[in-house]
């Protein structure tokens, strides 16, 4: 798995952040933890900024009413990958899929 930083708030030294995996057409969304959900993450609304034109997270965005969504992923597990994102404790890592917008803006 290659993966690429697209971004994050904190400059891209922080965290949560944005990656994506090309080849297999994977947006890996880094945030916090969701209690007892391991395979959700709660990310701040501006994460999304970060996304590629054209494209959306294609796993569905639950408002918590405070700047904030949580969704649900694969958990990412590979080694090498998690080496290479540095994760915080207090967060984790879900993959979903790159979703190609019919509109154009």
């Amino acid at each position: 798995m290659r993966i690429q930083l697209l971004g994050g708030p904190t400059n891209n030294t922080g965290s949560p952040r944005l990656w994506i995996d090309e080849d297999r057409q994977l947006y890996l969304v880094q945030g916090y933890r969701v209690a007892d959900h391991a395979n959700r993450v709660e990310i701040p609304h501006m994460l999304l900024r970060w996304l590629q034109p054209g494209t959306f997270i294609g796993a569905p965005l639950h408002d918590s009413g405070h700047g904030s969504f949580t969704l649900a992923g694969q958990p990412v597990t590979d080694p090498d990958c998690l080496a290479h994102m540095r994760i915080p404790d207090h967060e984790t890592a879900v993959a979903v899929p790159v979703g190609q917008s019919p509109w154009e803006w």
